[in-house]
């Protein structure tokens, strides 16, 4: 896939997946596309050779593999992992307020998001709705506003003339999004502005009440590529939606040949102690349909994860936040990302396979460890390599404004991660005795 082709791919789901469960929706459809099978949890599976299958739980996490032509018992699973979600602002279940003539909706902080950003955006509002319909039915909805509905006003300098100096951002009071003006509709309620919206994205289905959400406040700006050059990319949730992408394009473009699997967990953000996070046993449970017993210890014996998640990249004003020799600088390759406390998974073994396959491929790539000074941030690596006894590698992209509601990365590097997962998936043997 060129660069051109494969960017504008990138752009175009970063801006059709506000959430976790419209990113799964779009991945599950470009599954569907090229050929692989959706199974289901609770159903039986027959497993063929030489084909593709995807599973999705809550709508939010998917577990995507390809069978391959040998056994993983001889093969072993050539896996990447990554996850959907993004730190952001979800709306509360009882969220109206009324206050100065205005309606706001209480939002709560999810995951460590820089909050700064979100001030004086052109935000809406997306997520998945249960609702009851006409014939007393719960259905699950993905709804999009689409459009801005929202904004949070910064208060002017005159009232807070210290605010470039000093400024704390209380979450439960300064963050509650204004969405309009209250007179004449004092008993307007958010529940029935959603089921109006309901209703216009889906007239032909008589939705008749909402009964609960999960709702995020989003950017709408567009994602974009930036620069004289163009040399980056910016956008909303490119941590970790590019490493969602580069999976995905990595798993349809390899040959088929191998035992491959792509995993993209919920909740990373916030820990990933979930049904459908990377504590918990969404990956072990499909892995363990596919092979059991003493054959299902062999494959993994025999197999490797590539957790991809975005690394720091070094920002040009706070060079001095990396040490001098482990800062990775944007549109120079991928990051091999290494801590000796284990928040990151990487060992010399899986470092040097990545490190062997870019040099063949002709492709840079870069290292980080955070400052000795500094606390280090995790990935799902860690904590997929002891759930399931993988060999792990910890990379990513290097991107800038990590956690932002607009990040920053290079234009460069995602397409140069996305070659040397494809050929990774394509290796005929992972690891070899010494």
């Amino acid at each position: 896939m060129e660069l051109a082709v494969f960017n504008q791919g990138l752009l175009d789901f970063l801006g059709a997946s506000p959430t976790p469960y419209h990113a799964v929706a779009h991945m599950a459809a470009a599954l569907d596309q090229a050929g692989y099978q959706r199974l289901h949890e609770a159903q039986p599976w027959d497993l063929s050779l030489s084909q593709g299958y995807y599973v999705i739980r809550n709508d939010s996490a998917l577990v995507a593999f390809h069978t391959g032509k040998r056994s993983p018992v001889d093969a072993g699973w050539r896996m990447v992992g990554a996850h959907t979600d993004s730190p952001c602002l979800r709306v509360k279940p009882n969220p109206e307020r009324r206050e100065q003539g205005c309606f706001q909706l209480g939002v709560e902080v999810y995951g460590g998001a820089l909050l700064s950003p979100w001030f004086d955006r052109d935000l809406s509002i997306a997520g998945r709705v249960t609702c009851e319909d006409q014939d007393g039915q719960r259905r699950d909805r993905l709804v999009d506003f689409a459009r801005p509905v929202a904004v949070l006003p910064s208060l002017a300098i005159h009232l807070d003339r210290d605010v470039n100096n000093s400024r704390s951002i209380n979450a439960q009071n300064d963050l509650p999004p204004l969405m309009m003006l209250t007179e004449g509709r004092p008993q307007v309620s958010f529940k029935d502005l959603l089921l109006q919206q309901l209703n216009q994205q889906y007239p032909d289905q008589g939705m008749a009440r909402v009964l609960d959400y999960e709702l995020s406040f989003y950017d709408t700006q567009a994602p974009a590529l930036v620069g004289m050059e163009q040399e980056f990319i910016t956008s909303a949730r490119l941590d970790n939606l590019l490493s969602c992408y580069i999976g995905l394009q990595g798993l349809l473009a390899a040959d088929g040949s191998q035992p491959m699997v792509l995993v993209c967990n919920d909740h990373e953000e916030v820990g990933s102690m979930s049904a459908e996070g990377a504590q918990g046993p969404f990956l072990t449970s499909v892995l363990s349909r596919w092979l059991t017993g003493s054959d299902y210890h062999r494959a993994m014996a025999a197999s490797m994860m590539i957790s991809a998640d975005n690394a720091h990249a070094v920002h040009p004003n706070f060079a001095d936040r990396h040490e001098a020799s482990h800062g990775p600088i944007l549109n120079q390759g991928p990051v091999i990302k290494i801590n000796n406390n284990q928040r990151y998974a990487s060992n010399s073994r899986t470092a040097a396979l990545y490190r062997q396959l870019s040099e063949q491929l002709k492709l840079p790539c870069q290292s980080f460890v955070v400052r000795s000074d500094m606390a280090c941030g995790s990935t799902i690596g860690p904590l997929t390599a002891a759930n399931l006894g993988v060999k792990t590698l910890d990379i990513g992209v290097p991107q800038l404004a990590m956690h932002s509601i607009r990040e920053l990365a290079g234009s460069l590097d995602g397409h140069r991660l996305f070659q040397v997962l494809r050929a990774y998936y394509d290796l005929p043997e992972l690891w070899q005795e010494n």
